[in-house]
């Protein structure tokens, strides 16, 4: 942590680890699907197909188990400080849902927190909805505490270090002249245009990230290698544009251009759940496979020590702001630090107004 932070946590009482959820056994996939999707008119028929992807894993998600693993490495990162906070857990869309969670820091006496979104970029889907979630369930607890989000991440120095390294790694198991493909969940072209205070906030984002793993690599190797940002997860209608191209058709013109291997690189994920271990462990492999296309995928962050220990210094990066003082902000690449509190107009959802959240900035 750099010295100029102190690790003062005031004005917060707890930490909020706040995740998108997922089923923890066959039972639970169609009602956490039902959950995710409700209000969009999708049939349980469509559901079901979607739930096989789960059947392949046991019928369980990952991500809740990679959450308690997260939830330990951030208590014993604290414990270094002597940061006796209370770290809190809550899901959008499966047990523990927010509004337990909230009604539990609530009897536990918590008046102001700190939120930890594992969403990294700023979009509708991974900013505004879980404001607007955080803002419905504190409505429906009485005396719930304030809560405050932290900025978004993915230019940290610390999340892009993860990935150099762990995109370093997976080079190393491929010939010499693969390419590195950048790889994020697909969102609609429209919510992308809306993203972010000024528009283009995903897209932009996930690309000046990109360019600072690459530019680091090439400075570390002296190599220049081809690169490319692509993405995986599509869904909704055919006729509704979404960010292309598929991570599988990228992997089919790679081929066509004689490219000799590619490292998967998933920028656009914290941690190795369901995107990662299906949509490209197993079906991007596949494909890779069919084609004779060496591939090998690189680790999310997920526990990394840098990437628990930035989530700390965030904390207390923002704690520090609170309290009025001017903390430093550190993050790589042209687009500058996050910013604490969003615009009213930032990221709002495709077919409604935009429901007002807690501290939006004017």
């Amino acid at each position: 942590m750099p010295d100029a932070v102190s690790p003062d946590p005031s004005p917060y009482d707890a930490v909020l680890l706040l995740s998108f959820g997922g089923p923890e056994k066959p039972e639970d996939v169609l009602p956490f699907l039902q959950n995710v999707t409700r209000g969009r008119g999708i049939p349980d028929e469509r559901l079901e197909e979607v739930g096989e992807h789960y059947n392949g894993f046991g019928g369980k998600s990952p991500i809740n188990d990679q959450n308690r693993e997260l939830l330990a490495a951030l208590r014993a990162s604290f414990d270094e400080l002597g940061l006796n906070l209370p770290i809190y857990w809550g899901n959008r869309n499966w047990a523990p849902y927010l509004t337990d969670t909230l009604r539990e820091m609530t009897a536990d006496g918590v008046r102001r927190a700190v939120v930890i979104v594992t969403s990294a970029y700023p979009s509708y889907s991974g900013c505004r909805q879980y404001r607007e979630n955080l803002a419905d369930a504190t409505a429906a607890v009485e005396g719930a505490p304030v809560i405050d989000k932290l900025r978004h991440y993915g230019n940290h120095p610390a999340f892009v270090g993860s990935f150099v390294e762990s995109t370093a790694e997976a080079l190393s198991r491929l010939p010499a002249g693969s390419a590195i493909t950048y790889v994020t969940h697909s969102i609609p072209t429209a919510m992308n245009d809306t993203s972010g205070p000024d528009g283009n906030g995903y897209l932009s984002w996930h690309q000046a990230v990109a360019a600072e793993i690459s530019a680091e690599l090439e400075r570390r190797t002296g190599v220049e290698r081809r690169t490319d940002l692509v993405y995986c997860s599509r869904s909704g209608p055919p006729q509704v544009p979404w960010l292309e191209p598929d991570v599988n058709d990228h992997l089919e013109a790679l081929v066509a251009d004689g490219v000799p291997g590619v490292a998967v690189v998933p920028i656009g994920f914290v941690s190795d759940h369901m995107e990662v271990i299906y949509d490209l462990d197993t079906e991007a492999a596949a494909t890779a496979g069919r084609l004779h296309l060496p591939m090998a995928r690189a680790a999310t962050p997920g526990t990394d020590p840098r990437f628990v220990t930035m989530l700390r210094d965030l904390v207390l990066e923002r704690a520090a702001a609170e309290r009025g003082e001017e903390p430093p902000r550190p993050c790589v690449g042209r687009l500058g630090p996050g910013w604490d509190n969003c615009r009213p107009d930032c990221c709002p959802p495709l077919r409604r107004p935009a429901v007002p959240t807690a501290k939006e900035s004017a």
